[in-house]
């Protein structure tokens, strides 16, 4: 082999060396990704992060769970649009007044013979120096200066916001009730729980009317009478509805005419809506409303429950509830369970008749509670608890 050809045999064997590492290199390289590599997964929080949701007790367990009212939400999206409107219908008629008010003010800086001659119905000052009348009796808002006042701040003293609720005790057993209840004097009418072998059922039309006719057929076919608590709105939205339940013999009770959270609202707004109630429930049936009234969602205030008292009302609570404002998993199993697991002495029940698993359990529930030795009852057989 002469150098010539020797060179080029260990030329080629060089070149061979070099592809074969580089070959080598590629086959250690990680192949290119086909879409983007997915995050670490969050890890799933623990049930000690969760809202710890009240347990129920068993018929032999013994414990007590608090069972809180409704949630100050609309059951529906309708209901809500109604409550909504009638709210703003509200507001405007106050709005009205309030400018009707500031116009009829007497300039303060008049002589004293020009603002007698200007009408004391907005309390105008009259001519011996003294206020005249006062304004409207029930204005939507307190006017002052031509401002609305607003709602009395919340929270300390006899104003303090507080929600009803109760501890639910095992079957035939009366619950535990809310600690504000041993500071309630005379002169705050409220009932909560009766004696005896009677029940109370209450029925609430804050949401949705639901199911009318399979309801009034339930309570006639079983001879029972019943308690209604009715937002104004859905008196307005079907008077015919009250008429039918009047004609029955079931006591219709004051619920506002926009089942709004009071605590919210100021004492004229409060008087209002109540006062209107009455006015709507009389144009509608002929009759006088009866004097029972209930908190919208069982918001109240100490405050509050004198000034409703000192309008006569007595404010009904409860000692049996439960979450019909949501679809119960059960269907209409879910509230039988909930009252006959619960049915005690005095029993005042609160369901919601937009639930439509209510209306289907009703019969079954009456038939049941009749069965269990209790008569069903008017709020107005009821003694308030001593």
């Amino acid at each position: 082999m002469n150098n010539k050809t020797k060179a080029t045999w260990m030329l080629a064997a060089a070149l061979s060396l070099m592809l074969a590492a580089c070959g080598n290199e590629r086959t250690a390289e990680p192949p290119a990704p086909t879409e983007s590599p997915k995050p670490a997964e969050t890890p799933k929080q623990t049930d000690s992060k969760k809202p710890v949701e009240t347990k129920k007790p068993t018929e032999s367990s013994g414990d007590s769970s608090v069972v809180p009212a409704p949630p100050v939400t609309s059951v529906n999206s309708e209901s809500a649009k109604d409550a909504k409107a009638e709210k703003e219908k509200e507001t405007k008629e106050a709005k009205a007044k309030e400018t009707k008010a500031t116009k009829d003010k007497p300039n303060m800086s008049e002589p004293a013979d020009k603002q007698s001659q200007q009408s004391g119905a907005t309390g105008a000052v009259s001519d011996n120096g003294k206020a005249g009348s006062s304004g409207p009796k029930n204005p939507a808002a307190a006017v002052t200066d031509g401002k609305t006042k607003e709602p009395p701040a919340t929270g300390t003293g006899d104003r303090k916001a507080v929600s009803w609720y109760y501890m639910k005790k095992p079957k035939g057993q009366v619950p535990n009730f809310p600690a504000e209840t041993k500071s309630f004097t005379k002169d705050m009418k409220a009932l909560w729980v009766g004696t005896g072998k009677k029940v109370y059922l209450t029925i609430d039309t804050g949401g949705p009317l639901g199911d009318i006719d399979t309801l009034v057929k339930s309570l006639k076919d079983n001879k029972v009478k019943a308690n209604f608590f009715i937002a104004g709105y859905n008196v307005k939205k079907n008077p015919d509805f009250i008429r039918t339940l009047v004609a029955d013999g079931h006591l219709i009770a004051n619920h506002t005419m926009t089942h709004t959270d009071m605590n919210t609202q100021t004492d004229e707004q409060v008087r209002k809506e109540i006062e209107d109630y009455a006015k709507l429930y009389k144009d509608v049936t002929g009759k006088d409303i009866q004097p029972y009234f209930r908190f919208p969602y069982g918001r109240y205030n100490t405050h509050l429950l004198k000034m409703v008292s000192d309008m006569g009302y007595t404010s009904v609570f409860w000692s049996t509830a439960m979450r019909d404002w949501e679809p119960r998993k059960n269907g209409a199993e879910d509230p039988y369970n909930d009252i006959m697991n619960n049915l005690h002495d005095g029993n005042i029940i609160l369901m919601h008749q937009g639930s439509p698993e209510n209306i289907q359990a009703l019969d079954k529930i009456i038939k049941a509670v009749k069965k269990a030795g209790y008569e069903f009852a008017l709020l107005s057989d009821i003694e308030p608890p001593k």
